[in-house]
């Protein structure tokens, strides 16, 4: 122990990987105590850690001293003595990569303390064949003579060098690599998987690459299997990633697991979409629902020491000096949570308010549904000439608005933008939202808004038609609308199979045609809007009323 504890004292030269007076110490000790001996030496020469295994490996401590951040190696390299002059092992290797060693170097002993060898390992810039790593052949030590320094310059060179070479997002960017673990077909975890694309995009995360798996039952620690989730891990590495981003809804079991095996953010769907919400929120509305959300999302997944060992039980291990920060923590969220529920109950009842005076003074509402990026927000600007954000991406607005638009003879209508539904929402999220979606409860029509140049536009449709029917909507009057009519004539050339889906949809439902940024093609919808409230309306050319109102 004496002799082990004195290893710290030593120093390493920092142009050399280990010293021959070092290397002779490792050896002499590990061959009289019968383990594996590994030193982890930093840039300085400074051995960090002292690491006593059993005879075929050694279990590398935690590196909270030496965090990874947004470098591309650790800036320690690890040195061990393997007690049969065996070779570098996979798990070395593995350790190397997913530990962001600067080196691994293994001292193959023979039975005299004084004559071994020694074999190297780095990792290499990415590439799509072949390992992350270059091992080289075995050398006696004496003959071995390479300049750490310089080495470890070049090295960094290379691999920032390579990141730059083969990444496509901007400086700064959170970096994420997705990950989808499905029992569906390929092609549902393909549209899946785009569409995480685009919710990654919305959130500014930067895809440097995805993964699909569809195992026969899942993995209950990491989804997926472990030698998978592996080599997820050392490809997001390799890449530079900052995140992994899961389309399955993960426990927080699975999170802290797949958090351990390395220092890389990993969140799920639910969670970035709740982030996407969090920026979009404006209203007082929006930003008490997310809050309410995030915190519902939160609450199950604070780490601690676990139920068993909690202060507030009593009992065996459960005396102690009161709450625990685990506690105190979970106890303040509970508080914050009922305040925001009761805070969302007054919102929900000026929204009452306002409605039964719309009701009360025989406003027609009309309330524009559909799957997110369909072009609900753009419709409702082109039907009254507001300015209600838009973009191309989801979830570009999530503030419910309402304008009013005149049609001939004095007649009025009162329309609603709502927020946009996806597929797998939240069920924290839906259930936080109802209060705004309300709005839909008194609707006299709701406009059911379907992006048909989407390739996956059916499945939105049955997707908002499940999400309306958990609102218990499912028999409130509807209008189909297809929007982005504008692109169908290039769908036609570069993909006729989906514009005669479409075509045949558009019969099959009995669907409206439009485009929602020009005006002119709205004329038909107008016209239908007008013979439903109105049936003595012979001009179907509605005008716009410049003084509207916003909630």
């Amino acid at each position: 122990m004496q002799r082990l504890e004195r290893l710290y004292r030593r120093r390493v030269s920092p142009g050399e990987v280990i010293s021959l007076e070092v290397a002779r110490e490792l050896a002499e000790i590990s061959l009289e105590i019968r383990r594996q001996l590994g030193i982890l030496i930093s840039r300085i020469g400074e051995i960090a850690y002292v690491v006593v295994g059993d005879e075929r490996a050694l279990l590398i401590p935690s590196l909270d001293d030496y965090p990874l951040g947004r470098r591309l190696v650790r800036g320690v390299r690890l040195v061990h003595t393997h007690l049969k002059g065996e070779t570098l092992s996979d798990d070395d290797l593995t350790d190397l990569s997913l530990l962001r060693l600067d080196m691994i170097a293994a001292l193959q002993l023979t039975q005299n303390p004084d004559r071994f060898s020694i074999q190297t390992a780095a990792l290499v810039p990415h590439r799509e064949n072949g390992p992350p790593y270059q091992v080289e052949p075995s050398l006696p030590f004496n003959r071995y003579d390479l300049d750490f320094r310089a080495f470890i310059e070049t090295l960094e060179y290379s691999l920032e060098k390579g990141l730059q070479d083969g990444r496509a997002v901007s400086t700064g960017q959170e970096r994420g690599i997705l990950v989808s673990v499905t029992q569906k077909t390929l092609e549902e975890a393909t549209d899946s998987m785009e569409e995480l694309k685009e919710l990654a995009r919305t959130a500014g995360v930067g895809v440097l690459d995805t993964f699909i798996q569809r195992p026969k039952e899942f993995n209950p620690r990491y989804l997926m299997g472990e030698g998978k989730i592996r080599e997820v891990l050392i490809k997001a590495l390799q890449l530079g990633a900052t995140m992994l981003v899961f389309d399955q809804e993960l426990s927080p079991a699975q999170v802290r697991s797949i958090s351990e095996l390395s220092e890389l953010k990993v969140i799920d769907r639910s969670q970035l979409i709740l982030d996407i919400f969090a920026r979009r929120a404006t209203t007082q509305d929006g930003k008490v629902q997310v809050e309410l959300a995030q915190l519902k999302y939160l609450l199950p997944r604070l780490i601690g020491r676990g139920v068993q060992m909690s202060r507030l039980m009593g009992g065996i291990g459960g005396r102690g000096p009161g709450e625990t920060k685990l506690e105190i923590d979970r106890r303040r969220i509970r508080d914050r949570i009922a305040h925001l529920e009761r805070e969302l109950k007054e919102l929900s009842n000026g929204r009452y308010q306002r409605r039964q005076k719309r009701v009360k003074a025989g406003i027609p509402i009309i309330s524009i549904v559909g799957y997110t990026n369909a072009g609900k927000s753009t419709l409702l600007n082109t039907l009254t000439k507001s300015e209600v954000f838009t973009e191309n991406l989801l979830f570009a607005t999530l503030d419910t608005s309402s304008r009013r638009l005149r049609f001939p003879r004095d007649h009025e209508v009162i329309i609603t933008d709502t927020v946009g539904f996806i597929r797998s929402l939240p069920k924290s999220l839906l259930g936080a939202f109802k209060a705004t979606l309300e709005e839909l409860k008194d609707a006299d029509i709701l406009i059911h808004l379907v992006d048909c140049a989407n390739p996956r536009f059916e499945e939105q449709i049955h997707e908002v038609d499940a999400i309306l029917a958990e609102l218990g909507l499912a028999d409130k009057r509807r209008l189909l609308v297809f929007n982005k009519a504008d692109q169908l004539p290039a769908l036609k050339k570069s993909d006729p199979l989906a514009f005669m889906k479409v075509r045949q949809a558009t019969r099959k439902y009995g669907a409206i045609t439009v485009s929602a940024n020009d005006r002119k093609s709205l004329e038909p919808l107008l016209t239908e809007l007008q013979q439903r409230f109105w049936q003595d309306v012979p001009d179907y050319q509605a005008v716009i009323l410049d003084q509207h109102f916003e909630e």
